[in-house]
């Protein structure tokens, strides 16, 4: 890729004159879960996968949410995203991250429909999956009966759901479009942390969501026994794309504040394994697979005897 030349002295890369030129960040004084004004510098993390930029981690002193800080708003944002190694919404199996990472989704799926069908058992089997990713999770409720539908911000991810699936994906505009009381279940796998309008979507699922019906939320765990061990160099970090950093009180707190009660609290087993993995990456400038999946077992172990603990935590809502 050829240099675009702006001086003299100052050549940068295409991407890099979006990140210098066009990025507009949002610096919050208050913190998004409770509003307290009272919030403090934490710890700097760096963006390993894409831009190798640091951002401030700020931390509430009432409620201790923490939340990336002088984030790039919407429209500044999507560059962040342009990585092969970012897998989320990613289909490749290359390397052995990547391939563990399949694995485990082909029996989280399982574990994610058992565990849906577990709380929500009387209603009329309707599911809205915000950032349904390539549609793995909406094809597998799908075939166990269930009228789905899915949200996907990615062109390309949403179309790839779309054609593999035969799924109804539509944009990120959309949401705000759907009829009240519409839904038994909205599910959220590790996408509540990086939306920007945090406010808006907690409103607006609960107007979707039928009485008494289910809201079911992923998030990495800030509090988890990786998270502690790795400190900035934890991969769930992973500044700018994760605006937000949950532990199980302030998910308590977010869910009163928006009219929901929350039943309970559920592992995601492999997050710790891929998650330390990565944050050995991260930490020693190099793999280390037996110190991440060391780190990760004795981080499930923990989450074990206390979800409130794992990597990752699923949190079950229910509409006041």
């Amino acid at each position: 890729m050829t240099p675009l030349k702006f001086s003299p002295k100052i050549q940068v890369t295409p991407l890099k004159f979006i990140y210098l030129c066009k990025m507009s960040t949002i610096v919050r004084s208050s913190c998004p879960v409770c509003l307290s004004e009272q919030i403090e510098y934490f710890l700097t993390a760096k963006d390993y996968t894409v831009s190798q930029e640091n951002f401030e981690v700020y931390a509430c002193q009432k409620c201790q949410f923490k939340f990336t800080q002088n984030i790039p708003d919407e429209g500044s944002i999507g560059p962040y995203y342009q990585s092969e190694e970012y897998i989320s919404h990613s289909d490749t199996k290359e390397g052995v991250v990547n391939r563990l990472y399949h694995m485990a989704r082909n029996y989280m799926l399982k574990s994610k429909k058992q565990l849906v069908e577990k709380y929500a058992k009387n209603g009329e089997k309707s599911l809205l999956d915000i950032g349904c990713g390539t549609g793995y999770f909406l094809d597998t409720m799908k075939g166990a009966g269930w009228q789905v539908q899915g949200i996907e911000v990615d062109d390309k991810t949403r179309q790839y759901a779309i054609d593999k699936f035969g799924l109804q994906v539509s944009d990120n505009d959309a949401l705000f479009d759907l009829p009240k009381t519409a839904f038994d279940v909205v599910s959220m796998w590790h996408v509540l942390e990086h939306v920007h309008e945090l406010d808006a979507y907690m409103e607006q699922i609960h107007s979707i969501l039928k009485p008494q019906a289910h809201l079911v939320i992923a998030v990495p765990n800030w509090d988890s026994h990786d998270a502690n061990k790795y400190g900035a160099a934890w991969a769930a970090w992973d500044v700018p794309r994760h605006l937000y950093h949950f532990a199980p009180n302030n998910m308590q707190l977010l869910a009163e504040r928006f009219g929901f009660e929350l039943l309970g609290e559920h592992i995601m087993p492999f997050d710790a394994f891929y998650v330390s993995m990565l944050s050995e990456k991260y930490k020693n400038g190099k793999g280390n697979l037996l110190g991440g999946v060391w780190t990760g077992g004795v981080s499930l172990l923990k989450a074990m005897s206390n979800a409130q603990k794992c990597s990752s935590v699923i949190y079950i809502l229910k509409k006041s």
